[in-house]
């Protein structure tokens, strides 16, 4: 247990935010440790994955748990089928190597997100046509009210977009330990109709992709517009891409013929970016922070000295601009503290 901790390091943003106290846990019995010692301190929990959907906007006057639990084991369930288990604190892109490694397909489109696999059911992390629920069996949780284990399914956790229970009513409450994965073992599903995905392939002369293909693709894809945390402090995409009803998009179509969109019934799938770079930020910036020159999408710590609180004045500006122009409130993906 240390005190006055620095979270610099701890968070892909890179600002400078002091915990109260703070302590790494490797098994579940030192997370129980943690948690009586908090309640003996009457102190607030920040728990910590690998802080790449964070922003620390002040100094926490509480008790942050780095979830350092690894491990991951293999259930062969037939001939296709296989449900790996990996526990919080395994590294996401890591994991999604090993599963490459060994052929099992599900997550190649979820190749290089930043974090760890504990947080990913948080959000139903996805891109390019896949999300969490899509292979999600289930996750093994610690209750905080009453220090008991429980498992929720693949419908318990209500996921929606960049949603879940876990950011609902059960915020705060639980702790996810591990997350059970639905993978194959040969008759994958090569997913290549998201994005850029077929170009990168053509490019790299590949007709008949495997899984390993796709996420070579992917990588590729994402390295060329997404900036490296470990290079320029960023939490990587820090809006949602709104919903608007058909018949405003409709309407904003009248005035805004280029705006994109992606109908699904009478709901339409705006992309933020788009509209964020309509609107001037792309590549701006203002004192410490910027929006990405090549994603606007992206909000960097461009000069490795922004404090949380000028990165959320940053985005706010963002937000008012965009509501300004196109009548769309934006909502930000990256959890605030």
């Amino acid at each position: 247990m240390q005190e006055n901790f620095s979270l610099k390091s701890y968070n892909t943003f890179g600002v400078e935010a002091k915990s109260r106290f703070f302590t790494e846990v490797n098994t579940i019995d030192e997370l129980k440790e943690a948690l009586n010692f908090a309640e003996t301190q009457s102190l607030q929990l920040l728990f910590l994955g690998g802080g790449s959907n964070i922003l620390l906007t002040k100094d926490f006057d509480g008790l942050a748990i780095q979830l350092n639990l690894r491990g991951i084991s293999e259930e062969h369930i037939n001939e296709n089928e296989v449900w790996v288990t990996a526990k919080a604190g395994e590294n996401w892109h890591e994991f999604v190597m090993f599963c490459l490694q060994k052929n099992y397909g599900g997550l190649e489109n979820l190749s290089l997100i930043p974090g760890n696999v504990g947080t990913s059911p948080m959000q139903n992390i996805g891109a390019y046509g896949t999300e969490i629920k899509d292979i999600f069996i289930s996750c093994k949780v610690l209750d905080l009210e009453n220090l008991e284990l429980k498992t929720f399914t693949l419908d318990q956790c209500r996921f929606g977009y960049r949603d879940s229970i876990f950011k609902q009513e059960g915020k705060g409450r639980y702790v996810i330990l591990e997350v059970t994965f639905k993978l194959t073992q040969k008759d994958h599903l090569i997913k290549t109709e998201y994005g850029a995905i077929k170009s990168e392939l053509e490019n790299l002369g590949i007709e008949n992709p495997t899984i390993q293909d796709v996420s070579r693709a992917v990588i590729n894809i994402r390295q060329s517009k997404l900036p490296n945390p470990k290079e320029i402090g960023n939490a990587g995409s820090f809006f949602k891409n709104p919903t608007i009803p058909l018949a405003q998009f409709e309407a904003l179509k009248q005035q805004f013929e280029n705006i994109q969109g992606y109908p699904n019934g009478e709901i339409v799938k705006v992309p933020a970016g788009w509209l964020i770079e309509q609107c001037g930020w792309k590549g701006k910036q203002i004192g410490n922070v910027a929006s990405h020159k090549l994603q606007s999408l992206v909000i960097i710590n461009a000069t490795g000295n922004a404090t949380g609180k000028e990165i959320f004045d940053f985005s706010t500006e963002i937000i008012n601009s965009v509501k300004e122009k196109f009548g769309i409130e934006l909502e930000r993906e990256v959890n605030i503290i």
